[in-house]
């Protein structure tokens, strides 16, 4: 419980991260997102009910998300390079908002943390609401077979009739608003907001992303695998606080983690491509 947990805000993010990796896109801001819908309930909304909190900071995220969508989508700027600037866009302006001061949140989202309902902690039922609603979306919509088929050949997908733009659109949008809960869950477990809150978290989600089969070329992949991604890297990095390994090897590990998984993922890749030019 405790390490599911600890992983549910990494995992919800990675489900949005999950809807924009399956149109063969990236979204490098879901740190910077995470801070800066975060920080405006820490500052502005102290003393009102969680839920509102959470309704502000995922309408932000959605926001944020359909910045990155417009600039995407109508500007037509590469995902990497617009999520790359609005990631720093994103964490100047909370750390503006915030005087680069530690904000704390509101007793009630503090309250909302120490829950727990027949012994399971808010977080995970949070998360657990969100892992169903993107299962049923991705698994049993047309809008999920839509992402899967943009994801695999869009120039197919527009011969079809899909409208390619709107998925694109709202993929980003979904990742947005995830970013915007996720940091709220996140906040839940923390009593301030400093300056590194959400700091390369687009590290640990893309990984939880990739280990879980989500292909980064697009048209593979599933929330299911997204989730055990994100249970598997908290395991690791609650392993190493438990060997007392040196902080600064952290990263060092993920990112191991995370190009060996890449290095999997291109393998397999270019070995079904072999396979299909045989057929």
């Amino acid at each position: 419980l405790n390490i599911l947990a600890q992983a549910a805000h990494i995992a919800i993010v990675a489900i949005g991260m999950t809807f924009v990796l399956l149109v063969a896109g990236i979204d490098l801001s879901v740190g910077a997102n995470m801070y800066a819908s975060c920080i405006v309930v820490a500052l502005y909304m102290k003393g009102m009910h969680p839920v509102f909190g959470f309704a502000t900071a995922g309408a932000l995220g959605l926001l944020f998300g359909a910045f990155n969508a417009l600039m995407i989508v109508k500007l037509r700027v590469p995902a990497f390079i617009a999520t790359l600037s609005t990631l720093f866009i994103g964490r100047a302006i909370a750390l503006y908002l915030s005087g680069v001061k530690m904000v704390g949140f509101g007793r009630e989202i503090l309250l909302l943390g120490r829950t727990s309902y027949f012994g399971v902690p808010m977080a995970i039922w949070i998360f657990l609401g969100v892992f169903l609603i993107a299962w049923i979306v991705l698994r049993q919509t047309t809008f999920g077979r839509q992402i899967y088929a943009v994801g695999a050949d869009p120039e197919a997908a527009k011969k079809a009739g899909i409208d390619v733009p709107k998925i694109l659109f709202a993929v980003y949008c979904i990742c947005g608003l995830l970013a915007g809960i996720g940091g709220m869950v996140s906040a839940t477990q923390v009593a301030a907001a400093s300056s590194t809150f959400g700091f390369q978290k687009e590290f640990p989600v893309i990984a939880a992303a990739v280990l879980g089969g989500t292909s980064l070329f697009g048209g593979r992949g599933g929330v299911v695998g997204t989730v055990f991604g994100a249970v598997l890297i908290q395991t690791v990095e609650n392993g190493l606080v438990m060997t007392n390994a040196d902080p600064y090897v952290y990263p060092l590990i993920i990112s191991a983690i995370i190009f060996i998984a890449v290095l999997v993922d291109s393998i397999r890749t270019g070995m079904l491509e072999r396979l299909e030019r045989r057929k």
